[in-house]
């Protein structure tokens, strides 16, 4: 994946080309049809209300929003969220006892944007921790008619912990998809590819599985491999075998998307020929360990 002096910037850049793209688009309105919770995709350090004026916006924190002092406790919600969720999803729960989740997209060592959704309770409105609610609004000094709003609260949206739970889970393996799809377009961003080396990005693609030789790479454009070398790495910002690496790297954490793959078969499928060298590659370019990786996507989500 290409750098940048401003990983902020780059970060907003990122989803904004994330959410132009049809695969996004898609997911995002089937996830409203679906769950009936709102959803978000966020670039780093955007600490801004995540879920404001979203179709499916829990009318109780709409009316929250109004207020300065409320809307800054929310603020402040945000910025805890994302600053636990650097690594692997994380859930908190407001003042009001509604929870919020952030899922982090990752592209190597590298955080680039949040998937957000929440605003909903893990169990029936209760009048006492509407009371309570009530309490410190009222310390806040919020100007805000309280009749709608108990109506507003009593109207949330209410799962369980376990449907709660599924949904993170596929915002987490929506995130996977994400992150594939942030380091082509940052790679297709930084460098302008000759057709030569996109018919040799293609015939790796295909072949990653075999032991493939940069020779063999090489031929298939009709290059020498000194020459190949040379343009693939001015292309790609990579060398033959870091590029090779990543797209294996790819491959397996699609893999272990599956409960039931066990990490040395899809090493071995992804084309890695032994599994101290997958284990040295993948820690390097993932990051973190397959088994930490395995364990982060498939554990539950930890909930305040």
């Amino acid at each position: 994946m290409s750098t940048t002096a401003d990983p902020v910037k780059r970060s907003r850049e990122l989803v904004e080309q994330l959410k132009r793209s049809q695969i996004f688009q898609d997911y995002e309105q089937a996830f409203r049809d679906t769950t009936g919770l709102p959803i978000n995709l966020r670039p780093i350090e955007a600490f801004d209300l995540p879920h404001h004026k979203d179709p499916n916006e829990n009318p109780f924190c709409a009316l929250m929003a109004k207020s300065n002092h409320s809307c800054s406790a929310c603020l402040q919600l945000q910025k805890r969220v994302e600053e636990e969720a650097q690594l692997e999803p994380k859930t908190l729960k407001c003042f009001a006892g509604l929870c919020d989740s952030a899922v982090p997209i990752r592209v190597g060592e590298n955080l680039v944007a949040f998937l957000q959704t929440g605003q909903v309770l893990l169990s029936k409105p209760d009048t006492k921790v509407f009371a309570a609610t009530t309490k410190q609004l009222l310390k806040f000094g919020t100007d805000i008619d309280l009749k709608k709003l108990e109506e507003a609260y009593f109207q949330s949206r209410v799962l369980n912990r376990r449907q709660y739970e599924s949904i993170l889970r596929l915002l987490s393996i929506f995130a996977q998809h994400l992150s594939s799809l942030s380091n082509d377009l940052s790679v297709r961003e930084s460098h302008a590819e000759a057709p030569s080396i996109v018919r040799a990005r293609a015939f790796i693609t295909e072949r990653h599985a075999e032991d493939l030789a940069l020779e063999q790479v090489a031929k298939s454009v009709n290059m020498s491999a000194f020459y190949f070398c040379k343009m693939f790495k001015k292309s790609t910002g990579m060398t033959f075998t870091d590029y090779l690496a990543r797209v294996r790297v790819e491959k397996v954490k699609n893999l272990l998307l599956n409960p039931h793959k066990r990490i040395s078969e899809a090493a071995f499928e992804a084309g890695f020929q032994s599994l101290s060298q997958f284990n040295r590659v993948f820690r390097r370019i993932a990051g973190e360990a397959p088994t930490d990786y395995r364990s982060r996507i498939h554990r539950g989500i930890e909930l305040a």
